[in-house]
C-alpha cells in the first residue's frame, strides 16, 4: 500500500512538472521578464488564519519562496529580488526580530550545504542593504553565501536585508556630491579648476551639478537591471520603502493571496499580464537594442 502511494505521488509529481514545462514553453513565445521582485507580505496573517504561532508563518513563507525561485529559474528569469528584511522591521517586537534573524541564518546554512549544487546550476546569492543591521552571526552567514556563489551568473537572487529605499537614495546623492566635490578640489589644487569659494558656494556652476547617472552609479542596486515586475502579496499596493527609485516603469502585481499561498498560477498570471502591457513591451525592445549595441 505504501509503495502504491509513493508511486502515485511520483506520477502526479512528474505530471505536474511536465505540465509546468509545457506552460513555460508557451509563455516563452512572448517576452520573459528579466527581473522579478517579491514583497513577501502576509506571513503573520497566514499564521493567524491557520491558528499557527507567529513564527510558523515565516517558515511556511520560506518554502513558498523556494518554490517561486524554482519556477523563476525554470522560466529563465535572470534576476529575482526579495524584500527579506527591511530596516523598518527592526521596530517589530524583539522576539520576532530575533526569530527572523535566526530563520534567515538557518536557511542560509541550508543553502551553503548545497554549495556544489548551487554552483552547478549557476545560482548566485547576493545580499543588498545595510548588513550592519543584522546580528553578527547572520551577517557572517550572508557573507559566506555571497562568497561561495560569487562566480555564478545564470540566476541571481538578490536578498534585500536591512534595506531601505529612502536610505539608498539619500546615500547615493551624498556620495555623488562627495565625488563631485573631490573632483573640483582636485582641479583647484592643480591650478586648472575654480577657486575654493566657488567649490564651496557656487552650486549653479555646471561642473558642480549632480547628474542622474551620478546618482544611479551609487545606488545599491546599480549593478542589476530595474525590476520588470514587483509582486506584493496580500492585495496591498504599497511599495513600503522597497525599490522606490527603480520602479518608475515597473508593473505592480498585487494578488489577494498571502505570501505563503502564492503559487505557480500566480506567476503564470503575472507574466501574462506583463506581456500584455504595451509600455513594458516597448521598454523591453529598447533594452534589447541597447544591449545589442553595447555588445
Amino acid at each position: 500500500m505504501q509503495s502504491y502511494k509513493m508511486k502515485l505521488t511520483e506520477f502526479f509529481g512528474n505530471l505536474f512538472s511536465f505540465i509546468r514545462r509545457l506552460i513555460f514553453s508557451v509563455l516563452s513565445v512572448g517576452p520573459i521578464p528579466t527581473h522579478i521582485s517579491f514583497i513577501m507580505d502576509g506571513n503573520r496573517r497566514y499564521a493567524r488564519k491557520h491558528g499557527l504561532n507567529e513564527g510558523a508563518g515565516h517558515r511556511v513563507g520560506f518554502f513558498a519562496l523556494m518554490s517561486m525561485l524554482k519556477y523563476c529559474y525554470e522560466l529563465k528569469v535572470k534576476y529575482v529580488s526579495v524584500f527579506a528584511f527591511g530596516a523598518e522591521n527592526l521596530n517589530r517586537s524583539p522576539k520576532e526580530v530575533k526569530y527572523l534573524m535566526a530563520l534567515m541564518e538557518e536557511k542560509i546554512g541550508e543553502i551553503l550545504k548545497e554549495e556544489s549544487l548551487m554552483n552547478k546550476l549557476g545560482i548566485r546569492i547576493q545580499f543588498i542593504g545595510n548588513l550592519k543591521l543584522l546580528n553578527d552571526t547572520t551577517r557572517a552567514a550572508a557573507k559566506r553565501a555571497m562568497a561561495a556563489t560569487a562566480k555564478n551568473k545564470k540566476f541571481v537572487v538578490l536578498v534585500c536585508a536591512g534595506y531601505s529605499s529612502v536610505t539608498e537614495i539619500m546615500n547615493a546623492v551624498q556620495k555623488s556630491y562627495e565625488d563631485k566635490r573631490r573632483k573640483l578640489q582636485k582641479l583647484d589644487s592643480s591650478g586648472t579648476g575654480t577657486d575654493q569659494s566657488r567649490v564651496d558656494f557656487d552650486e549653479s556652476d555646471p561642473e558642480f551639478e549632480i547628474s542622474l547617472s551620478d546618482i544611479e552609479r551609487h545606488m545599491r542596486m546599480a549593478a542589476y537591471p530595474e525590476p520588470d515586475i514587483i509582486v506584493r502579496t496580500s492585495g496591498a499596493t504599497r511599495l513600503s520603502n522597497f525599490l522606490l527609485w527603480q520602479s518608475s516603469q515597473t508593473y505592480l502585481y498585487s494578488p489577494a493571496a498571502l505570501w505563503p499561498e502564492i503559487s505557480l498560477w500566480h506567476l503564470i498570471w503575472m507574466v501574462l499580464h506583463f506581456q500584455r502591457v504595451p509600455q513594458i513591451l516597448e521598454k523591453k525592445k529598447k533594452q534589447a537594442t541597447l544591449n545589442h549595441n553595447h555588445y
